[in-house]
């Protein structure tokens, strides 16, 4: 084992605090990841507060991690000492069932492991990315393209593949109206991989003071959704719906703007049931849809997609001891539009 530098949550109420964790040994299939940088996501907070389940503390979260490849076990294969590697939300499954197969490890028939908070193969509890290196096998490490700068390319091991996976599933190209539910972390990556996709793109966002960057991101309309006539305006006028907030809305509402067979997918993950009308559904045979991420197959697609187009999150790279402030500012919705963390500063904190 050895002992690294990180931030932790004491418990589900006080604020993070730098301390030390402890990482496996490299085996024969591991990586020994010397991490760069590492993305702060809305769900980090939330599992850190308790609002998806009790959690062992103290807990290091992160699962939007990259950096370069500092060791190797003797059976690796797919990466060596030197590259520009990164991690997302899950760090192994089975491998062996039906899912795993078709490279949906993320929907693993017996659980996929979670780069946090979760059991892994040996019953140790899974500790994130908001420390200095991280040992992940193989299969489970993605390559960063150079063309993608580094700060940048931590968010897309999250919000890049969640939002990439939907709009790819459910074909989103040439010919399709694509509206965005929400201007956010999420958000912003799905107009960005929406309109390279070739799809027109529409932004509802509650007010209309991101309209400037929705615009420059890609959309071609933004509207305000607390503007009634939105609603009324825009009725049967989406092919798919990607709705990124992780808040109440009213499904009936945005599920009225989609046309005939047209889908909407949920992305967003509010701690609320979201009711809904089923008539609202039989109404142009609409779908309600939910996804989580993406396999590791269609991540590293997703990785190298952005890096042929161009795209990469809009960032604020903080120090670790802005961590807890960048909470508050996420839960405010202070942020254009994502946080990530210069994990060299985790040997100086505190």
């Amino acid at each position: 084992m050895t002992t690294v530098h990180a931030y932790a949550a004491p418990s589900a109420t006080d604020p993070l605090v730098p301390t030390t964790i402890e990482r496996r040994d490299v085996g024969a299939r591991d990586v020994l990841i010397k991490i760069a940088y590492a993305g702060i996501c809305h769900s980090d907070i939330h599992t850190v507060r308790g609002e998806w389940g009790p959690q062992q503390y103290p807990l290091t979260v992160g699962h939007e991690i990259v950096g370069v490849v500092e060791e190797v076990g003797s059976e690796v294969t797919r990466h060596q000492v030197g590259d520009r590697v990164g991690v997302g939300c899950m760090v192994n499954s089975c491998g062996e069932c039906a899912n795993c197969a078709e490279g949906e490890e993320q929907y693993c028939l017996k659980g996929n492991v979670g780069t946090y908070g979760a059991k892994d193969r040996d019953g140790t509890i899974t500790q994130g990315g908001y420390s200095t290196h991280v040992v992940v096998v193989e299969n489970f490490v993605l390559s960063v393209p150079e063309s993608i700068p580094y700060e940048a390319a931590a968010p897309l091991l999250c919000a890049g593949i969640t939002t990439y996976s939907p709009l790819n599933h459910w074909n989103a190209g040439p010919g399709t109206k694509v509206a965005v539910v929400g201007l956010g972390g999420l958000g912003h990556m799905a107009v960005k991989i929406a309109h390279a996709m070739g799809a027109e793109v529409t932004v509802l966002s509650q007010s209309l003071s991101k309209q400037e960057d929705g615009k420059r991101f890609g959309a071609t309309d933004y509207f305000a959704t607390s503007d009634p006539e939105t609603f009324e305006k825009l009725a049967m006028s989406f092919d798919l719906i990607i709705n990124t907030v992780s808040a109440k809305i009213d499904l009936d509402a945005y599920l009225s703007l989609l046309r005939l067979n047209g889908t909407m997918v949920n992305v967003g993950a509010p701690a609320d049931a979201l009711p809904l009308h089923v008539f609202t559904l039989f109404n142009q045979r609409r779908s309600f849809a939910g996804s989580g991420i993406g396999g590791i197959r269609e991540t590293q697609e997703m990785l190298d997609f952005c890096a042929e187009h161009g795209i990469a999150p809009e960032v604020e790279v903080i120090s670790a001891e802005a961590i807890n402030e960048a909470y508050e500012r996420v839960l405010s919705s202070d942020v254009r539009y994502r946080f990530v963390i210069d994990t060299a500063t985790l040997a100086q904190a505190g």
